[in-house]
């Protein structure tokens, strides 16, 4: 089938090119029974605007780049999910590119897409973070970060609060009576990681509890690390009766380990993750953890990018909140295993 072009409906209206354009365009300079008439020859004819040839008229391709971690990262798609949602709803396209935690890459495929004339550009949890700052004035193109994993302040960002919501879930397990909590962190040194250890501190610290340094170890973010720190903390004399995990992931790799040495979870141990995956409520038991409004961080940093392409001054971070969910993985200690933890 070819492609109806301006020229075609120009011989059929028997009109110039220019008026076609004029016309499709909703100029002043063509006269309303005129374009009405080009209007539904176009129509009948099926022309399609060519999104090229508008963006070069408009100097806007109506498209944003959105770089991410991995595609793989359940997250990562709930995040997308709504972008997606306000980009369409605005007449947007998104392109997707894995940076696959990689600095040197993130910042290769944030060129890439200048280079492909995108409008705006996300990144998700970001490993260059503040150093955008001095490629802004040299792209012109404006950029919003989601969950920043780079120390420093960027210009625009939707943030996670991290410590309020860790705290809040180390206090869910004070409250049940833990004493010996241990948290497994992420080893790459990124500033959710670092937050979330604050969090898991600052519980301890207001609940007159002493922090352990043995209590903590850090995995890679994935079950597999999550199944090498938990092997770590059970070999402990005592071993906590609780875990708090950087994440849903870690939390896997964590609660399979319990099984496999043959304790019952939340009876033997209690387990704590975060996001909440949609696998958190799958698990068995269903995984405690923080919940991520992750589709809502999404279109929250889509809609400030929009803001930013309209000229429209707009803050600096968007600061969204965790909601603890409680499930089945969390309970009091047994009895004989609620021994008196230091107090500060």
């Amino acid at each position: 089938m070819s492609t109806v072009s301006i020229k075609d409906i120009a011989r059929v209206a028997k009109v110039s090119h220019s008026t076609v354009s004029r016309a499709l365009h909703n100029s002043p300079l063509v006269s309303r029974e005129t374009a009405e008439r080009i209007r539904r020859i176009a129509e009948e004819m099926g022309y399609r605007p060519s999104a090229v040839a508008r963006s070069l008229v408009t100097r806007k391709t109506k498209t944003i780049g959105v770089v991410v971690t991995t595609i793989a990262d359940p997250f990562i798609a709930e995040v997308v999910s709504g972008i997606e949602e306000v980009a369409n709803d605005h007449g947007y396209s998104v392109f997707l590119a894995n940076s696959n935690a990689d600095p040197d890459r993130e910042i290769k495929v944030v060129h890439s897409f200048h280079e492909r004339r995108v409008d705006g550009i996300l990144v998700t949890a970001s490993r260059v973070g503040a150093l955008y700052m001095n490629h802004l004035s040299e792209m012109k193109v404006p950029i919003v970060l989601i969950n920043n994993q780079h120390p420093g302040e960027f210009v625009h960002s939707v943030m996670i609060d991290n410590v309020t919501a860790s705290r809040t879930a180390t206090e869910h397990l004070i409250q049940l009576g833990h004493r010996h909590i241990a948290y497994i962190g992420d080893q790459f040194g990124y500033q959710s990681d670092t937050e979330r250890f604050a969090g898991y501190r600052q519980a301890l610290e207001r609940s007159g509890l002493t922090f352990q340094p043995e209590l903590v170890v850090h995995g890679d973010g994935k079950p597999e690390g999550g199944m090498r720190a938990m092997e770590r903390l059970l070999a402990l004399a005592p071993p906590p009766t609780a875990v708090f995990c950087y994440n849903d992931m870690t939390a896997l790799g964590a609660l399979r380990v319990a099984r496999m040495r043959g304790l019952r979870v939340p009876e033997d141990i209690s387990l704590v993750g975060f996001d909440d995956l949609f696998i958190a409520s799958y698990t068995e038991p269903p995984l405690t953890t923080i919940r991520q409004p992750k589709r809502q961080m999404g279109r929250q940093a889509m809609a400030l990018l929009l803001q930013l392409l309209n000229g429209e001054n707009s803050q600096q971070t968007i600061w969204v909140q965790g909601e603890l969910i409680i499930r089945a993985s969390t309970a009091p200690p047994r009895k004989e295993e609620a021994y008196a933890h230091p107090r500060s």
